[in-house]
């Protein structure tokens, strides 16, 4: 069984990040990734997908995003920048190793299993994120096996539909990206809106959105405050949003309510037959695998205070609004960690000073 003071499981932004500040403090750690490669969850996402944050606010701790300002990066931009940056750093990856089971030992440490064996530890960050499982709604299994259908985490390029009628269902950042995308081809294509999202321009008077963000300190606020707990209900789509969509062709539909052999029906009575359909409705969080029961709320889900959980020594790291509306995004998620990272330094001196004997005097 290996042994570590820390444990971090998941070794995307979140995880490098946190193993960057783990090695500051010169704590002995391993990072575990299910997957076979440094920032394989960004390489399997869609071709042409582009991040919404300019390169200047894409740098991890201790290492800038190797772009011209203003640019915006894809997907490949950023595998490579995750793997340059745990290579410069020397970061412990152990890679294809998935954490089946985190609970106790009979020695008062963590214990997780794994497909390539035990790992114990002191403390542990799950750095897996929010975007673990697609979620595709129970409506999909009433479509006629002939319809295509993808979730956004399986689509890759338009080639993957047919070329026929297309619907896009979810209208955040991934599904009116992948609508503009397939409007291009030439397909028809229709994108249903389940909720209207607030949209905000890429940029605006000369500068990227997020200059304006950081300037107005917007991107400080905590979930905690009362706006924060107003913000982080709703999300907010960055680009030209539905407008910008209508312009290029794409129809714009209500919420899907059912389905029938090829055909969907929306909010409102409408209906249309597809030949292809791509959920971009979005992830669920996985925690089932976390077997501490006293740190998981009525969901199933960890529960937390700024990634700090009932369970001392165990963190969550990379969640969405776990701090501010950037606590998951590339560029932000560093500041995170450098927290969690001086509660662990300070936790493990607790801990130290509870275990050691007490002095005495001869």
């Amino acid at each position: 069984m290996d042994g570590v003071d820390v444990l971090v499981i998941g070794g995307g932004q979140a995880g490098l990040s946190m193993g960057y500040h783990l090695a500051e403090r010169e704590r002995s750690f391993v990072i575990a990734d299910a997957h076979p490669e440094v920032g394989h969850s960004w390489r399997s996402r869609w071709q042409s997908l582009k991040l919404f944050t300019a390169s200047q606010f894409n740098n991890l701790p201790g290492m800038r995003f190797p772009a011209e300002p203003d640019t915006y990066p894809g997907r490949d931009d950023v595998t490579d920048f995750l793997q340059a940056y745990a290579a410069r750093f020397e970061l412990p990856m152990r890679l294809n190793t998935r954490v089946t089971r985190l609970g106790k030992s009979d020695r008062r440490r963590y214990l997780a299993e794994t497909t390539t064996g035990p790992i114990e530890a002191d403390q542990v960050v799950i750095a897996t994120g929010p975007f673990q499982i697609p979620f595709t709604p129970d409506v999909a299994s009433e479509l006629d096996a002939a319809v295509t259908q993808l979730h956004s985490a399986e689509y890759q390029a338009p080639n993957d539909l047919p070329e026929g009628r297309v619907l896009v269902v979810g209208a955040a950042n991934s599904g009116q990206q992948i609508a503009l995308e397939l409007v291009q081809t030439g397909r028809d294509v229709d994108i249903s809106v389940g909720q209207k999202l607030p949209t905000l321009p890429q940029r605006w008077l000369g500068r990227d959105l997020w200059w304006w963000l950081e300037t107005m300190r917007v991107s400080k606020v905590t979930v905690s405050s009362r706006l924060g707990q107003r913000m982080s209900q709703r999300d907010v789509v960055i680009g030209g949003g539905l407008r910008e969509l209508r312009t290029h062709g794409v129809g714009v539909r209500p919420r899907v309510v059912a389905a029938s052999d090829r055909a969907i029906s929306f909010e409102g009575g409408e209906s249309a037959k597809y030949d292809g359909v791509v959920w971009a409705t979005g992830f669920r969080i996985d925690h089932s695998w976390v077997d501490i029961h006293e740190v998981k709320d009525e969901r199933g889900q960890v529960k937390h205070v700024r990634g700090v959980t009932d369970s001392p020594g165990l963190f969550l790291l990379g969640m969405t609004w776990q701090y501010t509306r950037t606590s998951a995004l590339l560029g932000w998620v560093g500041t995170d960690a450098a927290y969690l990272a001086d509660q662990i330094e300070a936790n493990k001196r607790t801990t130290a000073g509870a275990t050691a004997p007490a002095a005495t005097t001869s």
